[in-house]
């Protein structure tokens, strides 16, 4: 599998995700902001955590702009996977390829530990070797993840079987993290080509360093 990864001033998780995704056995490349094109054998695109041009006006709200979105809304268009983690899923909602918005967390402060998922869909590419109802432990690093969302755009989400991921605790009941909807920690669009999520897969993927319930998570976009 090729996995091109996104690259922009002030992103942080690039060479986690290269490492993780090339431990899968991928060849991964990182493609710098100002590219203007994806290369043509690419099977996934990530857009990797960080705070992409320090983060000003509104996380994700500059990257939209960068060169490399055009290729990337048109990759996404065309049926292309697309996995955005943390500030990758910030960029995602601020280019619409997701829908809703990713607000300051609730209680005002960064958010750094690992904390409990629950799988709420698995009919998609990303978490198709994980079952409903799976717990997993998945590290969290974010101070602007509180996901909102209105209440018809939630029902569509319902519907649609676009809501993917939502904190809980070790038993599974949902737990309030940084104040989504919901608890939402992860969603994909209507076409389920799309993915975004604010936990870090890439950094759960060795028992080494504390967990490898990321595996099974970026495992799914292998065929």
């Amino acid at each position: 599998m090729n996995v091109a990864v996104l690259q922009f001033p002030g992103t942080n998780c690039e060479y986690d995700t290269k490492y993780a995704f090339e431990k899968l056995g991928a060849d991964v490349t990182i493609l710098w902001h100002e590219e203007s094109s994806i290369p043509t054998n690419t099977d996934l695109v990530v857009i990797p955590g960080g705070f992409s041009y320090g983060d000003y006006l509104r996380s994700g709200a500059l990257a939209k702009f960068a060169h490399i979105m055009n290729s990337v809304k048109e990759f996404a268009t065309n049926g292309g996977k697309v996995l955005g983690i943390c500030n990758g899923f910030q960029i995602l909602v601020e280019t619409g390829l997701l829908p809703g918005a990713l607000k300051r967390n609730d209680n005002l402060h960064f958010i750094s530990k690992y904390h409990h998922l629950k799988v709420v869909n698995n009919d998609n590419d990303f978490l198709k070797k994980l079952n409903i109802g799976d717990i997993i432990n998945i590290p969290v690093a974010h101070h602007d993840g509180n996901y909102f969302i209105d209440e018809n755009g939630l029902e569509e989400l319902k519907t649609n079987n676009q809501i993917l991921l939502q904190y809980c605790n070790e038993n599974g009941e949902n737990q309030v993290l940084n104040g989504s909807v919901e608890q939402i920690a992860g969603i994909c669009n209507k076409e389920k080509n799309v993915f975004g999520l604010m936990p870090h897969p890439e950094r759960a993927i060795e028992t080494l360093l504390g967990c490898d319930d990321g595996v099974k998570m970026l495992q799914g976009f292998f065929k």
